[in-house]
């Protein structure tokens, strides 16, 4: 195979991404031992040779270009993977390091992953975890991220998923609605009921409730006075306060229905789910500190 780096360039993309993690090439050379001259020589060839640039510089400081920010992200990886096969090839990988960057859905994130991080550190403490809370779907390549969490499996056939769990779904509303509310006995009575709404931020458009009727799921499309769209934890608080009927997640509101702050509804037809995936990338060498994420999620969720 013909070779594509030389060893200076390796060595450069080393200086390049201390510069990038540090904000400062007098840092980063401090870091390095070596000076900020050779920094400054080092972030130049790779401009010269990817005719790119990657910082913007002032006399106080250096900031990442959009083009600057997609390099540094993957060459992090990529050096953390040399890191990574060098220990295991040497037999010195017996615990995980680095930094595990994690996209995750905000509901999903504060309910069931962030409580678990503790404990995860506390049994891979050379792991830096930064976890990325939110509902749209994001770039591996271009963000630099090593896992994501997800509702739904991906159609990209180069990325792995790997089923989590099957979340519950319940229909709830608050005791003070109800007071005032019609007859619910059936999912069919949610006609007459304000029933909140949420756009799944993907399309925009309204999600489907779903039921347990005549030994199958079914969909129906409900109707009320108050959406919203982004974050689904929004329409679990109008339903604390009295705004309609919402079906959510009971991981969510376990502990609302526990304390009678919500009631939960339509038990007979409930049971219904939806699945949470994770995702990652294809790769050969799978970084310890990934592996070792992957295999405790599914330990301490994975149904």
């Amino acid at each position: 195979m013909q070779r594509q780096f030389e060893d200076v360039l390796l060595g450069s993309i080393e200086l390049f991404c201390l510069a990038a993690e540090l904000e400062s090439f007098t840092l980063a050379a401090t870091a390095a031992s070596v000076t900020p001259a050779a920094v400054s020589r080092s972030v130049a060839r790779l401009e010269a040779r990817l005719n790119v640039r990657l910082f913007v510089r002032t006399t106080r400081q250096i900031r990442l270009t959009d083009a600057g920010r997609r390099y540094f992200e993957q060459c992090r990886q990529a050096l953390s993977l040399l890191t990574d096969a060098e220990r295991e090839a040497t037999g010195q990988q017996t615990t995980p390091t680095g930094v595990l960057r994690i996209s995750m859905p905000t509901p999903y994130g504060h309910y069931r992953v962030l409580p678990l991080l503790a404990d995860f550190r506390a049994r891979y403490p050379g792991v830096t975890v930064e976890a990325h809370l939110s509902n749209r779907n994001i770039d591996f390549a271009e963000e630099g991220f090593d896992l994501a969490i997800r509702g739904r499996a991906p159609s990209d056939s180069g990325l792995i998923a790997r089923k989590i769990e099957d979340a519950e779904l319940v229909v709830v509303a608050s005791p003070a609605y109800l007071r005032s509310a019609g007859k619910l006995e059936t999912p069919d009575d949610l006609i007459n009921h304000d029933c909140i709404q949420y756009a799944r931020p993907s399309t925009g458009r309204n999600l489907l409730w779903v039921f347990n009727q005549k030994r199958k799921e079914t969909e129906m499309m409900t109707h009320g006075g108050c959406g919203s769209s982004g974050d689904v934890l929004s329409g679990v608080t109008l339903a604390r306060h009295g705004a309609g009927i919402f079906q959510t997640y009971r991981f969510i509101v376990d502990k609302d229905i526990a304390d009678g702050t919500l009631k939960e509804l339509l038990i007979p037809y409930g049971g219904c789910s939806r699945p949470f995936v994770l995702i990652y990338p294809h790769a050969r060498h799978l970084s310890s500190r990934v592996r070792s994420f992957v295999d405790f999620l599914m330990e301490r969720l994975g149904s």
